[in-house]
Formats: structure tokens, sequence, C-alpha cells
């Protein structure tokens, strides 16, 4: 089979390619030699130092890569972090003019030796979460080994400002076995590295600044040297304003509105108490969202603590106005101090007012007076006219006469037939008469007293309606002013408000 032009073309230009590559740059052979003499009698077990009084110097870094989670209820915080672990070991170095110009080399961690850094306060199945990369080894003998891994460490969570708090949780590494004399841990920053953060959902990253701490455990009286991290968040506080202080907050507006309904509506305790079972399913689901602890009440659960105490208080208020509006004069009487306060002073500070009536403070001094001067005048009236219900002056306008004395005696007649008036003085015809004349003012007394008492009746169902529509006002203006007092507070209490 004959070659076609085109694949001569193409076999000869790899000819020159070949011919034209530089001697001595194929790697693999040279990389073999320097694996096979620097391994050949190294020892993992030996720590790698020239000098074995001298601690090891390893430098330690933190990048931060993502938040996965808070958990609240567990207080533990999930991340995804890479370690930055530097150190120089003396038993791999080699000169890189006799390899061929080979200066790194990519070592796996179980070949050399490395140290035991672990997180203290892990709480991973596995205690130690790392991935075992390669450690990249350069000619000089330094050791870069960066190993990826998600973390879960404890973190001790305050929920006081929930939802609109801060979190530092802390994550404290050090080597396991090697004292501070051995191995001696540096911080390369002061801060760990947030360059290819990814930003969390619900937290916001403010920093993570680290600390060398040397600190010496009752076990041993050597100094242990760890570094411990601080991942400061903060809590984004859009999402809970929206879904739950939010709808806290026209919750408690609708109970508002239940003091606006007029009693004889039907409606008013039926929407006080609806209100109030929705509020109770709502703080079912809030409750749910909010971390579990006795440690602290979280600022979200005492505001709606606020709600539900106004709530259940105006379901009472509500019951006491309907009471109210439906008491009357045959039922109830309605005390001093209750006429006092809510039929005088209470409607006056408010600014209510009957239709035609104008309630001010020179009105009520001048009524008060004027009752007192009615129950002296009543105190001072003779005893017949009490028992008789009749006033001094009407009695005194009597003038003695013939019916005067018909009413004084007993043993008197009726008048006979053609007589005249004058004959009245008759001992017959004046007990007759006066007779009669007793009977009709019975009667008359009896329909006059039935028409005041309906009469005093309805004025004192009045007044106990007017008592109930100035609770209700006052209800309306007392938690109002809860609503929007508690709500301020809660807010402005908070280290932040909101935060995106």
């Amino acid at each position: 089979m004959s070659e076609t032009p085109a694949t001569s073309h193409l076999g000869a230009l790899f000819c020159c390619v070949l011919l034209c590559l530089p001697k001595g740059t194929v790697q693999g052979p040279h990389e073999k030699r320097i694996l096979n003499d620097l391994l050949k009698n190294y020892n993992v077990l030996e720590r790698p130092v020239a000098n074995e009084s001298e601690p090891l110097v390893v430098s330690f870094g933190l990048t931060l890569q993502q938040i996965i989670d808070v958990d609240e209820k567990n207080q533990l915080l999930i991340t995804n972090v890479w370690l930055n672990l530097e150190w120089n070991d003396v038993n791999l170095r080699w000169n890189a003019s006799e390899y061929g110009g080979v200066q790194d080399l990519r070592i796996p961690p179980k070949n050399i030796w490395k140290p035991d850094v672990l997180m203290y306060n892990s709480a991973d199945e596995k205690f130690d979460s790392t991935y075992p990369t390669n450690v990249v080894l350069k000619n000089n003998g330094s050791c870069l080994y960066v190993p990826p891994g998600i973390f879960k460490s404890t973190c001790k969570i305050d929920i006081t400002w929930f939802p609109f708090d801060d979190q530092e949780c802390k994550m404290k590494f050090g080597s396991w076995t090697y004292d501070g004399w051995q191995l001696d841990l540096i911080l390369p920053s002061d801060e760990g590295d947030a360059s290819n953060f990814i930003p969390n959902g619900e937290w916001t990253l403010l920093g993570i600044p680290g600390k060398r701490n040397e600190l010496s455990y009752a076990c041993c009286p050597q100094p242990y040297i760890d570094i411990t991290y601080s991942v400061r968040i903060r809590r984004r506080t859009l999402y809970y304003l929206h879904n739950l202080v939010l709808p806290g907050i026209l919750i408690s507006t609708m109970v508002l509105l239940a003091f606006t309904l007029p009693p004889d509506s039907g409606e008013k305790l039926t929407l006080g108490v609806t209100v109030l079972l929705s509020l109770t399913v709502f703080l079912n689901q809030v409750a749910a969202n909010m971390p579990e602890t006795s440690e602290a009440v979280p600022l979200l659960g005492t505001y709606f603590n606020c709600i539900m105490f106004m709530v259940a208080s105006s379901v009472v208020s509500t019951v006491l106005i309907l009471n109210y509006h439906h008491r009357s004069g045959e039922t109830h009487e309605m005390a001093p101090w209750v006429r006092s306060v809510f039929l005088q002073w209470m409607p006056w500070l408010l600014r209510m007012s009957r239709p035609g009536e104008k309630i001010t403070r020179k009105n009520i001094i001048m009524n008060n007076k004027m009752k007192e001067l009615e129950l002296k005048e009543r105190s001072s009236k003779s005893l017949l006219a009490n028992v008789l219900d009749m006033d001094d002056d009407y009695r005194g306008g009597l003038a003695p006469g013939p019916l005067t004395l018909a009413a004084n005696s007993a043993n008197y007649t009726r008048l006979p037939p053609g007589q005249s008036v004058d004959d009245l003085a008759a001992p017959g015809c004046l007990a007759g008469c006066a007779r009669e004349l007793q009977l009709i003012l019975r009667e008359l007394r009896t329909v006059t007293d039935r028409l005041r008492q309906d009469d005093e009746e309805a004025v004192v169902t009045s007044d106990w309606k007017f008592a109930a529509m100035v609770v209700d006002r006052l209800c309306l203006i007392v938690f109002t002013l809860f609503t929007v007092v508690a709500t301020v507070a809660v807010l402005l209490s908070a280290p932040h408000i909101i935060v995106p």
C-alpha cells in the first residue's frame, strides 16, 4: 500500500519536531531517581530537624471556602475549609542541577513525616475530616501540605438577640502529641484567608481572626501550642423580618380592629378568638425555626410573647366590654366609682361625649356638687315625706279643710245623693270620699312610679352602654400604644436591624 502525500508530510513534520526538542527535558527518570534517593533510608517516624533539641517550626494557615450550615439546636458549625501547613524537612533536600533541573515533587503524605495537627473541638464522627492530598516538596526541603475538608466544629450559640444576632465560632488547631518544645506553630497572618469565600444565604462573614495560644494542661508540664481561628458571622435578617416579624405585626393589628366593631354586631368576640387561634398556629411554626435552648430567651421569642399576651388581654377586655354593654337597670346598679370613672373622668380624658352633651371638667365638678346637695335635701325631708315619697312643699301647700279632715278620719261614711259639697263636713260623707281619693291616689302613684322606674332603668342602661364605649375606646388606645412600643423597642434594642 503506497503512502499518500499527506501522510509523508505529517511524518516529516513529526521528525522535525523531535529533532528540535532540547536535550535533557524528559523529567520522568530524574524524578524517579530523586524519589529513590530521598526515600531509600527515610523514616516517616523521625522528626525532621537538624538539631533534636530545637522545635520544628510549622506555619499554619486557614482558608475558609464556605459556611455550609450553622446548627443552633446542636450548636455546631459546618464549614468547608482548606488548611495550609508549611514546614522544612532537612531529610528531603536535593541539588536540582544534579537531577535534570527538577525543583519540586508531589508526594503522598503517608510516605513522609507530617505534623499531626488536628482540630481540638471537632464534632465529626471520624474526628479528622481532611482529605489526604499530596505534599508539594521543593528541593530546599520546604513542604507544603494543603488538605481540604468539611469540618464540623462545636460552637457556643448565643441566641439572645435572635434573629439579629452575631455568632463567634472558634476552630482550635494544634498538634495532638508534640508539645511546644518539639513542634512550634506560627501564624503566617493575623487573619484567615477569605478571598475565595462563597457567600451564604443566611450568614454574612465578618472576619476570621487568628490567635496563637500557648497552654499547659494537667496531664503534661510541657506547654502545648495551638492556633485558634474565630469565625465571626452575622445573621441576615431580611428573611426573618419578612416571614416572622411582619406577620406578627399584622396579626396584632387585626386584634386592634376588634375594638372598632360595635358590640351589637355579634362578631366582636369572634374576631378576637379567631386572631388568638391564628396566632397560636403561627407561633408553632415560629417555634420550629427558633433554637431549642433554655439558656436565654430569644429577642424574637420575647416579642411574640408580648403579642400573645396582648391578644389574650384583648379577648378578656372584649368580654368585659360586652358585659358592660348588655347590662341594664333591672339587673345591675352602677357603683358610684364606676359612674365617676367611666361616665365623667375617662370620657373627659378621651374627649368623648354623648349627643347633645359636652363633658368638661367644670361640668363634672358642678354635677358632683348638685348630687351632694340632692342627697342633703333628701336627708332633710320629714319622715312622712320619705314614706309617702312626697315633697315637704307639697304637703305644706295643703290647707286644712274638709278633705284634710276626711283623710284623718276613719269613721265617716259616703256622701248620700242630693247632698252638696258644703255638707262634706258631715261624718258619713267625708269617710266615703276620702276612701275613693285614697284609691285613686294609690293607682296614680303606682303608674307614676312605674313610669319613673322605667325612665331610671333606661338611663342606667344608657349609662352602662356608654361605659362600654369608654372602655372600648380606652382599650383601643392602650393596646395600640402597647403594640407600637413593643415593636419599636424590639427593633431598637437589636444590635442591627436589616442585613440583606
